[in-house]
């Protein structure tokens, strides 16, 4: 596997969790770089502002047993990586962000990250991605019309059949009531499935309420559409009921299911541990033009309650294709990619909130992502579980290795830091291409 470290200087900025707020009125707060900074200027003098950001949950925390919430995270102000990579490349400095306009990576720039750009543009006809989450959007369908739009893909909707909406039941007429944070998880969704798979089919499962059998009866009835590629970007405590959730919603063989780690550090959650689901862990994405790949990552981790989720499944088996020692039980994660909301992704929403284009982060980011390239890699074979996957092809080029980063402390040392070859809060790595997802 590979690994890149940035050459260029990194100064980051403390971050902090506030309240929402108006994107564009929150002010910028710009340090001066000293020689460091010089040193990686462009003509004009004007350093490179490594991201600092601040950010709210669009889902709030749950109360309950056997309640998740959604792991979305959007950015209310700040330098994200894509604003500050802009301006150093136009030698000019980063400007507050606005609904106008994107200010995260957008479908070229993950594909690119990724090793995706050759297989995006001609894998993914006729698949269908599935997304499971709580409540219902009612602007789903428009919103994502307006990010496929702006990005240049193929339209995709309920008319020309790419696109369709149901609720946990398959229905399309009787749906669950609307919700702004949730509504906020289903527009991330949408649009990282559609910027790795812009060529996918893309369902929309919609459970009644985000308890864990309502959200695992719309797995179900993703798999039963025909979905052979399933993300929830969502999560809460483990308890003894997950072994027979397992059985119950997420033991689907043949079919790709993904799962948020989580956000909130060190520390596993369910469904990310459950033994027939891919994990997904998140990471720090910046560009590295010094380096072969171009881009280089790191774990993600804003504090030592924010961050990538990782560790050791209090209840759920061991799969058999997972090995390492440090865990009796499963370990959380397998793969990883973007989630860092000062590295975020560009989303459009419009339900709750200004109507406009706002950063995302999160592990809810990952999962998606994740979805999309085994969708981009082919159907899995009959009678596999797709986790397994990217453990055959370990230790390849076919997997980033994230050597840098922790999200928190703990007993044993790679469930919590990166570590050449398998860590917790990366699993083995990130894509690069699709040959870790095939089957």
């Amino acid at each position: 596997m590979r690994t890149s470290s940035p050459q260029r200087p990194s100064i980051r900025g403390r971050w902090r969790r506030v309240g929402a707020a108006a994107f564009g009125t929150a002010a910028l707060v710009l340090a001066a770089f000293g020689n460091a900074g010089a040193a990686d200027a462009k003509d004009s003098g004007v350093a490179k502002v490594t991201p600092h950001v601040s950010w709210t949950r669009a889902c709030a925390t749950p109360t309950k047993a056997d309640v998740a919430a959604c792991d979305a995270k959007r950015v209310t102000s700040g330098v994200t990586e894509y604003m500050a990579e802009r301006a150093y490349a136009k030698g000019v400095t980063p400007k507050a962000a606005d609904a106008s306009t994107p200010s995260g990576f957008g479908p070229t720039d993950l594909q690119a990250a990724y090793g995706l750009t050759s297989a995006a543009a001609s894998n993914g006809s006729g698949e269908t991605i599935a997304i499971v989450d709580a409540y219902n959007d009612p602007n789903a369908e428009a919103d994502l019309a307006t990010y496929r739009s702006y990005y240049g893909l193929s339209a995709c909707t309920t008319a020309n059949g790419c696109f369709k909406k149901v609720s946990q039941t398959g229905s399309t007429t009787s749906l669950p009531r609307s919700d702004t944070g949730w509504s906020e998880e289903i527009s991330l969704d949408l649009d990282m499935a559609s910027a790795i798979c812009p060529n996918c089919n893309i369902l929309l499962v919609e459970a009644k309420s985000a308890t864990m059998a309502n959200l695992g009866t719309a797995v179900n009835e993703a798999v039963t559409l025909g979905a052979k590629y399933v993300s929830n970007s969502y999560g809460g405590s483990e308890s003894s009921s997950d072994t027979s959730y397992d059985t119950s919603y997420f033991k689907h063989a043949g079919v790709a299911i993904t799962v948020s780690a989580g956000d909130s550090g060190y520390g596993a959650e369910y469904p990310a541990a459950s033994q027939y689901v891919t994990s997904v862990g998140g990471t720090a994405l910046t560009k590295a033009t010094s380096t072969t790949r171009g881009w280089t990552e790191t774990v993600w981790k804003t504090s030592s309650t924010e961050g990538t989720g990782s560790g050791c499944s209090a209840y759920d088996t061991k799969p058999s294709w997972q090995t390492d020692a440090g865990c009796a039980k499963r370990t959380i994660s397998d793969v990883s990619a973007v989630a860092d909301p000062a590295t975020g992704v560009a989303v459009y929403d419009s339900y709750g909130i200004t109507a406009g284009w706002y950063t995302f982060g999160g592990t809810s980011a990952s999962s998606p992502i994740i979805a999309g390239v085994y969708a981009l890699a082919g159907t899995p074979s009959a009678g596999s579980y797709p986790a397994k996957f990217p453990y055959t092809a370990a230790g390849t080029a076919a997997l980033n290795d994230v050597t840098s980063g922790n999200n928190g402390t703990c007993t044993t040392s790679y469930l919590c830091t990166a570590t050449s070859g398998y860590d917790g809060p990366t699993g083995w790595g990130t894509p690069e291409g699709v040959a870790a997802f095939t089957g």
